[in-house]
C-alpha cells in the first residue's frame, strides 16, 4: 500500500481511513473486531472514531479490538469531542472542562494511554478558540494526545485557529475532517485551498454520500428499511434529495462502464481529488470492507474525473452534507 504524508507532520497514513460510526449501531461487536483486524492486516493504519458514536460504546468496542494482538501500536487512533455525553450543562461543547474530562473518558474506553489525533467534532459558539486550543495544548504536553484536529469547521474558523496557535504558541490543527463526496463539493471553494496553503491534511467523511451514489435510494421520500436514512432519520434523511438520486443513477452507469462497483468509484473519486489525504470508509461488514480495499491501489483516470465533473461541477452541490453544522445556512437543495 502506498502511504501518504498527513499535512506537514511527517506521519505516513494509508490512503483509506477506517471509520467506525457503524460500530454498535448497527454492527455487532464480533463483526466490528473482525473489521478492525482485517483493515490492519490490509495495511490501513488510520482509524477514526468519536466519543458520541453509540454513546461511547463504539470507543469501547474499538478499545477491545485494538487490545488484541498488540494492534494498538500498529495504528494511528483518532477520536473526537464536542457532542453531549450526559445531561449536564457542561457535558458537551468545546470548553476546557469538557475537553479534558472527555479526553480522559475516551482514554479509558479506548484502553490506551494516548490518542494520536484528538479532533474537535464541531465548532462551538460558546467557547473562545483560545479556550479550546489551550486545553488541547495542555493535553499534548501531558502526553495524553499527540496531535489535534477539527471536523466540519468553516474555512475561516480553521484559519482563525491557526493564527491563534501561531500567536500564543498553542498546538496547531494538523487536519480538518469535512463531508466530501461528488454530491457535495463545496469544500473545494475555500477549505481545500486553505489546507493546501497551510499544510493541513483532509480526511473526508461520507465519500459514498450515504449510499446515494451507489444507487441505494430510488425515492427522496421512501427509504430502504436498513438504510441510514430509515434507521436514523433526521439529518440523515435530509441528505437524500431527488437531485442527488438522479446524479447517483448516472454515477452507477459510469462505474459500470469501467468495470468497478459504484462504491469503489465513489471512494476512488474522493481519494484522488486534489488536497485529500484519505476518505473515511465505514463498512458494516467485513465483506463490505473487502470490496473497498482494492481502491487503495486504483487511480482515477482523467476521462472519468471529467465525466464526474459533468454530473456535479467543481465547488457545487446536489445535496447538503453540511446539515449537521449549525454554521451552514444553506439547507435546501
Amino acid at each position: 500500500m502506498e502511504y501518504r504524508i498527513l499535512g506537514r507532520t511527517g506521519l505516513k497514513v494509508s490512503p483509506l481511513c477506517l471509520g467506525t460510526a457503524n460500530f454498535a449501531d448497527p454492527t455487532p461487536e464480533e463483526e466490528c473486531i473482525a473489521i478492525v483486524n482485517r483493515a490492519i492486516e490490509a495495511g490501513i493504519n488510520l482509524i477514526d472514531t468519536a466519543d458520541s458514536y453509540a454513546k461511547g460504546e463504539c470507543e469501547r468496542i474499538l478499545g477491545r479490538a485494538l487490545s488484541l494482538n498488540n494492534n494498538r501500536q500498529k495504528v494511528l487512533l483518532a477520536t473526537k469531542v464536542h457532542y453531549p455525553m450526559g445531561p449536564g450543562p457542561n457535558e458537551s461543547g468545546n470548553s476546557r472542562l469538557h475537553i479534558i474530562r472527555a479526553c480522559e473518558d475516551s482514554l479509558r474506553r479506548l484502553k490506551t494511554d494516548y490518542i494520536d489525533i484528538y479532533q474537535i467534532h464541531r465548532p462551538s459558539p460558546d467557547a473562545a478558540v483560545e479556550e479550546t486550543l489551550g486545553a488541547l495544548t495542555d493535553l499534548v504536553r501531558q502526553g495524553k494526545i499527540r496531535y489535534a484536529g477539527c471536523s466540519t469547521h468553516p474555512a475561516w474558523q480553521v484559519m482563525e485557529a491557526l493564527m491563534v496557535s501561531e500567536k500564543y504558541g498553542y498546538t496547531k490543527y494538523i487536519l480538518e475532517q469535512p463531508p466530501y463526496n461528488l454530491l457535495d463539493r463545496r469544500i473545494e471553494n475555500e477549505l481545500v485551498p486553505l489546507c493546501k496553503a497551510y499544510g493541513l491534511g483532509i480526511i473526508a467523511w461520507a465519500p459514498m454520500a450515504m449510499g446515494v451514489l451507489v444507487g441505494r435510494y430510488s425515492s427522496a421520500e421512501r427509504y430502504p428499511e436498513d438504510s441510514r436514512a430509515a434507521l436514523r432519520g433526521g439529518i440523515y434523511a435530509e441528505r437524500v434529495t431527488q437531485k442527488g438520486i438522479e446524479v447517483g443513477d448516472r454515477f452507477v452507469l459510469l462505474a459500470e462502464e469501467i468495470g468497478i462497483s459504484p462504491a469503489q468509484l465513489a471512494i476512488l473519486w474522493v481519494k484522488d481529488q486534489e488536497g485529500i489525504t484519505a476518505p473515511l470508509i465505514g463498512p458494516r461488514t467485513v465483506q463490505q470492507l473487502d470490496d473497498l480495499l482494492p481502491v487503495a491501489e486504483m487511480r482515477l483516470k482523467r476521462e472519468m474525473k471529467e465525466a464526474c465533473d459533468g454530473l456535479v461541477p467543481p465547488g457545487s452541490a446536489a445535496a447538503n452534507f453540511f446539515n449537521s453544522a449549525e454554521w451552514m445556512k444553506m439547507k435546501v437543495f
